[in-house]
Order: structure tokens, then sequence, then C-alpha cells
């Protein structure tokens, strides 16, 4: 739910040409804005400088003093690594990078889940996104898929020290897929990895 600072906020940030990403207020009086610059499918993304923050940081002091928005600080910057997706396109942008999802609702009550071993209460998950193409192996009596899934592989808990373990006996990692759609994310994140040759590798 937006408040109406929210609102004020992202009206000028879109104003000045950006996107809003983010607000967040902390504790101190803090008031955290995240912004970006417009992304278009298949161009190279392109990144947040400092004059834009600059820019962002001098209407906003403005703007929220003729609103009467009490705050002690405020601090403008780019997404991090644990940016937010707040809309379904950033989805579709984000297709192949790691990702941490809340459902609102337990898996015993949305999407469809591929895997053994997972808590039917279970809301959050980490995997990698990825879109199903719905037109793939689908009948005409079949159920719809989700639009989207995220994958990941649960390991095989380690042996205890000093057991034996038999070669033959050593379980596999088990594959794990969850399906979803947009309107049962209650919030969606990349995942905050740090990978020095850059995300997309």
């Amino acid at each position: 739910m937006q408040t109406g600072y929210h609102t004020v906020i992202e009206q000028t940030v879109k104003g000045l040409g950006l996107d809003l990403v983010e607000v967040q207020r902390s504790a101190g009086g803090l008031l955290r804005v995240t912004i970006e610059l417009p992304h278009t499918a298949g161009e190279a993304e392109q990144y947040v400088q400092v004059d834009d923050c600059e820019r962002v940081t001098r209407q906003l002091q403005y703007v929220l003093e003729v609103e009467g928005v009490d705050y002690s600080r405020l601090e403008v910057s780019s997404p991090g690594i644990d940016r937010l997706l707040r809309h379904e396109v950033d989805l579709a942008r984000f297709v192949g990078e790691v990702i941490d999802i809340t459902l609102k609702m337990p898996i015993g009550q949305v999407g469809q889940v591929a895997g053994q071993g997972i808590t039917a209460s279970r809301r959050k998950f980490r995997g990698t996104l990825e879109k199903v193409d719905l037109k793939a192996n689908l009948s005409a009596d079949a159920k719809p898929q989700a639009r989207w899934q995220i994958v990941w592989r649960d390991e095989p808990k380690p042996a205890k020290p000093g057991a034996k373990v038999s070669q033959k006996k050593i379980d596999a990692a088990v594959q794990n897929a969850l399906g979803f759609e947009w309107h049962e994310i209650r919030e969606a994140r990349l995942a905050p990895i740090v990978n020095f040759k850059g995300r997309g590798n």
C-alpha cells in the first residue's frame, strides 16, 4: 500500500525522466529513495549517474518541504544487488537471474511444485527465474500453467562425521521448480549474490 509521500516521490522522479524503484523509511528519520533510468527491452542497460541522484535530491527536498513530509535525512541512490522487482515487466527483464520471492500464500495454495521435500507452509524461495512457454506440450484439456517459475537444486545432506558412506547410496541433488503468477507474489528481489565477473556471466 502506497503512502501519500510515496506518490509524490514517484511523480517527482518520473517528471525528471527516471523510474522509481523503491522508497524506504529507516530508523532515525532516514528516507531512502532508489531510482533508475527507464529500461527498454532489447537495449543495453543504462545506469544512474551521480548527476541524476543530485538532480532528484534537489527536487525532492523542495517537493517534500512543500508537502510537509517529516524526515531527517534524504538519500537517493541507484539499485543495489538486491534490487526490488516492482512490476511483471521486471521479471521478463531479469530472466536467467537468481531471485528471492515471498509468496502471499503458502505453496499448498499457489502454483505448481515439482520435486520432493518442500514444506507445504513455505513462502520464501530462491532460484533461477525462468519464463514458461505456455504453448509447449499443452493439450486441449490440460490445466493452465504458471507463466513464471524459479528452479533450484537441493543438495543432499552431508554425512555425519565418522559415518561410513557407501558410494552406491550417495543421494543425488534434487531439482525443484515452483511455478507462479505475478499476482501471487508479495515481494520479489534479485538475490544479493556477489559475482566479480558480473551478473551476466
